[in-house]
């Protein structure tokens, strides 16, 4: 069975995807959308690692489904985007499901029961998180209005 910070960072990264997929059909601009549509396919690939590096593939991991914070955070962007929010709006909105990735990262990173072998795949996916949260900053920071 999954420790409790990687059972939680699967449930995030499911959440990833799904935000990454909704915001992205959202967007106007078409260099955001490809990235954001190429990174909710990152998120559940690394959702899927997870699972297999703590022995679960499609386990109980995966059934756990979606956060009911997470669900809430996607239908206020929803919101947002059907009240003409504009592309700085959803950035914003995915910037603060960002900052909940990388927390759940560093929750797992200091969990001392998870396997070396996990925490190494986690700190791998972290680098990798840190940088997409920067750079859904820097679409955000460069549709602000002036």
């Amino acid at each position: 069975m999954a420790d409790d910070a990687v059972k939680n960072l699967i449930t995030v990264l499911r959440d990833s995807n799904k935000g990454f997929l909704d915001v992205g059909e959202h967007l106007e601009s078409s260099t955001h959308r490809s990235f954001f549509m190429e990174e909710a396919q990152v998120r559940a690939r690394y959702a899927d690692e997870l699972e297999r590096a703590v022995g679960e593939p499609g386990g109980s991991v995966t059934q756990a489904g979606s956060s009911a914070a997470a669900a809430i955070h996607r239908t206020w962007g929803d919101l947002k985007a059907k009240l003409g929010g504009g592309d700085h709006t959803l950035l914003e909105t995915a910037e603060q499901g960002e900052d909940a990735a990388k927390k759940a990262y560093q929750q797992a990173l200091e969990d001392s029961s998870i396997s070396s072998t996990a925490r190494a795949l986690i700190a791998q996916q972290f680098e990798h998180v840190r940088q997409s949260h920067d750079k859904v900053k820097a679409f955000r920071d460069a549709t602000a209005v002036a």
